[in-house]
């Protein structure tokens, strides 16, 4: 990754702001329910750090420079040592101010879109300079294969390999990313695997799982320290019956 002293900063550019991306077509819209609805980006940010650098974000245009075409907006869009506060004033990414290409972008595989994707979205990813360019396909049935990758070789991509761990579950490696995507058959979401421990990063479920587990363990020291002070109040209570009929003991002893 780059210097961050060298970034741009929003208060030493000329602003300039991208135009409104137009509506989603219905059958475009499968990057929510793919990629984003389990907090993918936010837990990414999370994952990497240093959120006042980096930035995790999709829908929006990338362009080269200001009046650049043709305009392209990736479903996922991920880059280091940038400036996020620029891209939301500039209404996307413009590669000119930032100061360097995204290090990463993905698309989500649609019927109406899945030509465009594997032909001119490409080719002009690569022309961009973006590091890696990956496709998701739930089905498998509109890029003929679930997961693919393409990583820039000086001014074209060549494939990403791609391993078949089981039958069903495909992975490949993200170098910019430092992260093993997984595709699963059956399963509606991108796998994000941390190669230095085999999980996968947090997520929604992930998270709320820990949660639970914590409020379990809360809930049990809970009922241990209950249980210890029941126990310590009836061994009290005890200690006072005996000591109370003791007392009487010795009262029927003096007055014997």
């Amino acid at each position: 990754m780059s210097n961050t002293d060298a970034r741009p900063t929003t208060q030493t550019l000329v602003r300039f702001r991208l135009p409104e991306p137009p509506p989603r077509e219905l059958d475009e819209v499968t990057s929510y329910r793919h990629v984003h609805n389990s907090g993918n980006p936010h837990f990414l940010i999370q994952h990497f750090g240093r959120a006042d650098t980096t930035l995790v974000t999709a829908e929006d245009w990338i362009a080269a420079y200001p009046g650049y075409r043709p305009l392209r907006r990736p479903d996922l869009l991920i880059a280091f040592d940038v400036d996020p506060e620029l891209y939301w004033e500039q209404n996307g990414y413009v590669i000119s101010d930032q100061g360097k290409p995204p290090d990463f972008v993905l698309e989500v595989a649609s019927r109406s879109t899945a030509a465009i994707d594997l032909g001119p979205k490409r080719d002009d990813y690569a022309a961009l300079g973006i590091r890696e360019y990956w496709r998701y396909d739930f089905t498998g049935e509109f890029y003929g294969v679930g997961l693919a990758g393409d990583r820039l070789v000086g001014d074209h991509y060549e494939p990403i390999e791609i391993v078949e761990l089981a039958p069903g579950v495909l992975q490949g490696e993200s170098q910019a990313l430092r992260l093993l995507l997984r595709w699963e058959q059956g399963v509606r979401q991108l796998g994000w695997y941390d190669p230095a421990t085999g999980e996968h990063i947090p997520n929604f479920e992930s998270a709320q799982a820990q949660l639970a587990a914590e409020r379990e363990a809360r809930l049990v020291e809970h009922n241990a320290l209950m249980s210890e002070r029941e126990a310590r109040l009836a061994s009290e209570r005890r200690v006072r019956e005996l000591e109370a009929e003791l007392r009487r003991l010795r009262e029927r002893e003096s007055t014997g």
